[in-house]
This record gives C-alpha cells, sequence and structure tokens, in this order.
C-alpha cells in the first residue's frame, strides 16, 4: 500500500511505515496535478501539512484514498466532515507539536520585550557607526516575569503556552468558550510537578487585563482581534499569533501600533499567507516568520511516529 506524503514526513515515520510494509512517496506534487498522482500510484494514504488542499474534487475523483492525514492541529485546508461522509479516515496530530509552538510563541515575546526584531535589523546596518544610539533607543526593555499573559484559546498549545509563562513566573488568564475550567501540571526535570488551576474569563476581561496576548485558535469566519478589540486593551500591549491568519485584523494592528497602543506584535501566520502584506513585513514593531510554529526536529518527529502509528492501525 502507497502513502504519499505531500508535505512531506520525517525519517522516523517513513520508517515506522515501512516496518510495517508501507511503501512511502515523499514526492511533492502540485495542487493540480494531485488527483492524477494519485490515481496512477494507486495512493492508499493522503498525508499534508498546510500547504496542500484537500478537497471535495480530490475526495470525489480518488476513489483508492482511504485515509487523509495532517501533521499538524488544524485541519482547515482539507474537507474533513465531506470525507468522513465518504467513508475515508481523517487523522491529525494535536499533542505532537504543541511544544514547539509554545516555544516559538515565547522566542517572540523574549524579542519583543528586548526589541530584538529591530535590532537584529539595525545593528548589521548601524552597529559600527552608531553603537551608542543604538544602545540608547533599545535600553527601555521590560521584564516578562510578573506580567500578565492572556491566552485566547486554551486547548493543547494554549495550555503549553501557558506552562511556559508560569515557568518564567508570569500571571496567566485564559479564554475559551469550549473549556470552562483546566488544570495544568508542569514537569520538573527531576520528577518533581506543581499544578495550578484555571477558569475561564470573558473574552472582554482577558482583554482588558492582559500585559500580553496569545491565540491559539483555529480559522475564523470573522477577527476574534479587530478594531473594537484593540480599542480596551491597556497600553503598550505586546501580541502574538501562531495560529491561523486572518485571526488578526491586520490592517487594525497596524493602527494600533503607530497609535502606541500596541507596543509589539509578533507573527508566524499572516491573513494573506503565502504571501504576506509589505506593510506587515517592513513594519519596525513586528517580529517575523514563516509559519514555523511546529518546523522542529523533535516535534516533526513526534508527527511522523504519531501519523505512522494510526496509519498502521486503521490501515493494516
Amino acid at each position: 500500500m502507497k502513502i504519499l506524503a505531500n508535505d512531506g514526513i520525517s525519517k522516523t515515520g517513513i520508517t515506522q511505515l515501512e516496518a510495517a510494509g508501507f511503501e512511502v512517496l515523499t514526492t511533492t506534487v502540485a495542487q493540480e496535478q494531485l488527483i492524477h498522482y494519485i490515481n496512477q500510484n494507486n495512493i492508499v494514504g493522503l498525508l499534508v501539512r498546510s500547504a496542500t488542499q484537500v478537497r471535495k474534487d480530490i475526495i470525489d475523483n480518488c476513489p483508492s484514498l482511504r485515509l487523509i492525514g495532517r501533521g499538524g492541529v488544524g485541519m482547515d485546508n482539507i474537507d474533513v466532515a465531506y470525507a468522513k461522509e465518504k467513508g475515508l479516515h481523517v487523522i491529525n496530530t494535536p499533542a505532537a507539536s504543541s511544544e514547539s509552538v509554545a516555544e516559538l510563541v515565547f522566542a517572540h515575546l523574549f524579542g519583543g520585550v528586548r526589541f530584538l526584531y529591530d535590532a537584529n535589523r539595525n545593528m548589521p546596518l548601524e552597529g559600527d557607526s552608531k553603537f551608542k544610539q543604538l544602545k540608547k533607543a533599545y535600553a527601555g526593555g521590560s521584564e516578562l516575569r510578573g506580567k500578565t499573559l492572556g491566552v485566547i484559546g486554551f486547548g493543547r498549545i494554549g495550555q503549553a503556552t501557558a506552562k511556559i509563562a508560569l515557568g518564567i513566573g508570569m500571571k496567566v488568564i485564559y479564554t475559551d468558550p469550549f473549556i470552562d475550567k483546566a488544570s495544568i501540571t508542569i514537569n520538573f526535570f527531576d520528577g518533581q510537578t506543581v499544578s495550578f488551576d484555571f477558569k475561564s474569563v470573558t473574552k472582554s476581561a482577558l482583554l482588558q487585563q492582559a500585559d500580553f496576548i496569545s491565540l491559539h485558535v483555529p480559522a475564523q469566519k470573522e477577527y476574534v482581534i479587530g478594531k473594537s478589540e484593540f480599542n480596551i486593551m491597556k497600553e503598550g500591549i505586546g501580541i502574538v499569533n501562531a495560529a491561523r491568519g486572518g485571526v488578526i485584523d491586520e490592517v487594525a494592528l497596524i493602527d494600533a501600533m503607530e497609535e502606541g497602543k500596541v507596543s509589539f506584535a509578533g507573527l508566524d501566520v499572516f491573513e494573506s499567507e503565502p504571501k504576506p502584506e509589505i506593510k506587515i513585513l517592513m513594519h519596525p514593531k513586528i517580529s517575523l516568520t514563516p509559519h514555523i510554529g511546529a518546523a522542529t526536529g523533535e516535534a516533526q518527529d513526534r508527527i511522523g511516529s504519531e501519523l505512522a502509528s494510526q496509519i498502521i492501525t486503521l490501515l493494516k
């Protein structure tokens, strides 16, 4: 049986699948050629990340296909309900990349409060000629410790982000319409654990109380953060989006930064991805990464292994 990992899969996942008798193809097939390729090669399992779209056309026109797998959490690039209705297995790896995304959130937060997003642009250009001026420009940093992190969406990634925040001494509040209460246990290197209990607050309360905000929600039809939300936030707030493009109104974000309401933003995802707007890319108060939240070796190994285990269980 052939598995097409169209957006790639870790060596760990390939090894597991091959040991179970599957043939794994890692050719990246263009979207418009995918149906032909699947049929020509009698593919039974299609694995994707965020690049490949698996819509009704593929589901309807690929009779050999028995399984669709998403290496990651969000499945907005797959017509999940329709695929299941047609009898296909649809799987993902919700737990595998949580820690990697959470660490990227804090890369943006740490870089934000110490102006690394801007210093890394200007030091190569003017570090030798304007060292003292740059030192003065970046001297007004702040600490994350003791500040309040507001987490919007408290699933696995939101909770992984909260764990890091708690570990560095931040207060954590969250809002989630589906998770009223949550308990988080932090495991330390020596076997000790500390547990924390949380209760969801209203979105309005979070926006008013948080010093920093991190979003962890799936793709939405409407903005989660727009002009009205920015208006009730604290002055100088920092905001990070490593969830999905389109959950923040980027025009309103630019305005809020220009007005001083938002001190910095960290963006791993974008409304017009994969071609982010030039105003976003060039803005001096935005820390930028190209949708790499789950792109660590450790996370990709876990994703590959988790996909392989599910495929072997479902198709063998």
